[in-house]
């Protein structure tokens, strides 16, 4: 049975700023591939303000591969700058699984500032 699609895209990419406590925030895209090749997947950044810009990389077979937008080992020269809007497509050669994940600390900002939580 195969799992996936070849095509992801994920429109609500968002780094967010430092929280409260300085806890950092972050986003990531996990790929995973359950199939029996290597998957070279073709990653599209897309911006309100400016053109796409385009990388690849590869996932192995039954692998999973974790990439933070905000560091330049996963990202390169692409990587997430705070508060800017932009989505995530992606586009495999084999199908696969991703998922877009973001830590969002300003939500404890708002907590931890309003005393909600007392």
């Amino acid at each position: 049975m195969a799992y996936g699609k070849k095509v992801w895209i994920f429109p609500d990419a968002d780094m967010p700023p430092e929280g409260a406590n300085l806890i950092p925030g972050h986003e990531s895209v996990i790929i995973t591939n359950v199939g029996e090749q290597k998957a070279t997947v073709k990653i599209t950044l897309l911006y309100t303000d400016k053109d796409p810009v385009s990388f690849t990389t590869q996932v192995d077979a039954m692998r999973v591969r974790c990439l933070r937008t905000n560091n330049k080992d996963d990202f390169g020269e692409y990587t997430a700058k705070v508060d800017e809007q932009y989505a995530i497509m992606l586009e495999s050669d084999v199908p696969v699984v991703a998922q877009y994940g973001r830590a969002e600390p300003r939500a404890v900002n708002f907590y931890i500032n309003t005393g909600y939580w007392e």
